[in-house]
């Protein structure tokens, strides 16, 4: 990992120096990264790949200004998400604005498990699971939505999540709480029915 940051560090420096085949790497070494964050956004896929261009476009232009405080791809994506909340603004989707605080409840550092009884698998096809998940994902608070998916799909740490989101680790980890215990809450009531 390491070397996977000092290699980024580089390119980042050959680009601030004008080099523009280095940034043409980082957008090789991040592009699909990036396209299916924005696609948790975003669904049209054409839609994707203009947001997830326009987002390159803006790391380019803001380079100058990165100073290096975060890793490189943690800036990226704090780049990522905010161009698709803004798409979705102009496309008159605005995204909830609802956040919740680490005073707001209780919260683990453990996932949250769902009980061998009534096994989602067992009750519904993978499917209507997979349809089930999905629905529950879209449903979630956006900052819940947005902390889940940076953890569970692209395994970012805590930290390097509350960089992204511009929030302390601990509403990261109520975040992140609160959206495994809504997705679960939402498969027990799939399972009732």
């Amino acid at each position: 990992m390491n070397s996977e940051i000092d290699s980024d560090k580089r390119l980042v420096e050959r680009v601030k120096r004008g080099d523009k085949r280095a940034f043409d790497v980082l957008v090789l070494k991040y592009q699909h990264r990036i396209a299916n964050l924005i696609g948790r956004y975003v669904r049209d896929q054409d839609e994707v790949l203009d947001v997830t261009q326009e987002v390159f476009v803006k790391a380019y232009r803001a380079m100058a200004n990165f100073r290096g405080d975060a890793q490189f791809y943690t800036w990226l994506y704090r780049i990522a998400i905010n161009t698709a909340k803004n798409f979705l603004v102009a496309k008159s989707r605005r995204p909830p604005d609802t956040d919740i605080d680490i005073d707001d409840g209780e919260f683990s550092d453990h996932p949250v498990v769902i009980s061998d009884e009534g096994n989602p698998e067992d009750l519904l096809s993978g499917e209507d699971l997979k349809e089930v998940l999905q629905k529950a994902l879209e449903d979630l608070p956006e900052e819940l939505r947005t902390a889940l998916m940076l953890r569970e799909f692209d395994g970012l740490s805590y930290g390097e999540i509350a960089q992204v989101m511009e929030c302390p680790v601990g509403t990261v980890r109520s975040r992140i709480f609160r959206g495994r215990e809504s997705i679960e809450k939402r498969i027990e009531e799939m399972n009732q029915e």
